[in-house]
């Protein structure tokens, strides 16, 4: 299993990032797919969670009306749009299926 996310960088407050992520070694059409995040000194959380065929998303509170989960089932690709970023949505954004991780993406957000 191979996961490898793309498209952080440094925005200010307000802006939008996409953040990609490339599977690869598995079914991805048939695989629930999640977003979390790592700030600095805290713990890893939930962000999104997209179900195999798309039907289905959820939110973090945090998150939830500012960022999209989508995914692309014929590219093998995982998506996550997020727009009206804030200081706080700053930390590493990590794609993940099952117990597999990708290395993670850096979202800055500046004030």
């Amino acid at each position: 299993v191979q996961l490898v996310e793309s498209g952080g960088g440094l925005v200010q407050a307000g802006g939008s990032l996409r953040l990609s992520c490339a599977a690869s070694g598995f079914t991805f059409r048939l695989a629930d797919m999640s977003w979390f995040r790592q700030a600095p000194g805290k713990e890893r959380e939930f962000v999104a969670r997209i179900s195999w065929s798309g039907s289905s998303t959820y939110y973090a509170n945090a998150v939830k009306g500012r960022f999209t989960i989508s995914r692309d089932n014929a590219k093998n690709m995982l998506h996550l749009k997020l727009n009206s970023l804030k200081p706080e949505d700053t930390a590493v954004y990590y794609c993940n299926y099952d117990r597999y991780w990708g290395q993670g993406t850096q979202v800055t957000v500046s004030s």
